[in-house]
């Protein structure tokens, strides 16, 4: 007996007794259209700030890992077990800067789950519903009116020490402004206020103002257009 004879009879029979082949092909195959089908929809509708298209080639990868790993421990509480332990050690310090990240992650590892488990119809038929959930939210979230997005902080960092002449400075060019914190520095203020503006120019104005305080003047302004004041 040949090593090929062997192999045959030791991993390949051993392979199709657990796990028939046209099964496993077909899981993947489903989970992969699946997924290549989640990354277009999240690319096109997806609301995070970052890199969509770049972010989304990471879908294939955990969505195939995912029922690799699931296909090899349905058979083994052994095997299960083992990777709990082995898991229990590995940490994930990929940052995650946006909630919406986190969610389309959660839907590809459930694609993934279910093609490992063996269930395609349930994977075909939970992506159908839940894309189309999606598509109306979004659809429907994109008709609700929007704020004005008129609101912002403005952080001011100043060796300047005379606060009251510094709002009214700030009251001249905004028509909303609120002191929110102060925080004194060995050599001056740094303040953190909420303000409204109705205009680049206006706000413009107000940044050529503020700099004008001393040469040692740091100014930020951050957009809060959920903010409410």
């Amino acid at each position: 007996m040949n090593i090929f004879q062997k192999i045959q009879e030791k991993y390949v029979t051993e392979f199709t007794n657990n796990i028939p082949f046209d099964e496993f092909l077909l899981n993947i195959l489903v989970t992969a259209l699946l997924v290549t089908l989640l990354r277009l929809f999240y690319i096109h509708y997806g609301n995070a700030i970052s890199n969509r298209r770049k972010f989304s080639n990471n879908f294939l990868p955990l969505a195939l890992g995912t029922l690799l790993i699931i296909m090899i421990v349905k058979s083994s509480i052994a095997l299960s077990l083992g990777l709990v332990g082995a898991l229990s050690i590995v940490r994930f310090r990929a940052a995650i800067k946006d909630p919406e990240e986190l969610t389309y992650l959660f839907f590809v590892i459930g694609l993934g789950l279910a093609g490992g488990a063996n269930q395609p119809v349930l994977a075909i038929v939970a992506f159908s519903v839940i894309l189309v959930l999606l598509f109306l939210n979004k659809l429907f979230t994109d008709k609700t009116p929007l704020q004005k997005e008129d609101r912002m902080f403005v952080n001011i960092q100043t060796d300047a020490e005379d606060l009251e002449q510094i709002t009214k400075l700030l009251e001249q060019h905004f028509s909303y402004v609120a002191l929110k914190r102060m925080d004194t520095l060995e050599k001056g203020l740094a303040l953190s206020f909420v303000c409204k503006a109705k205009d680049l120019q206006q706000l413009s104005a107000a940044k050529n103002a503020i700099i004008q305080l001393s040469t040692a003047t740091r100014l930020s302004i951050i957009d809060q257009p959920d903010l409410i004041v």
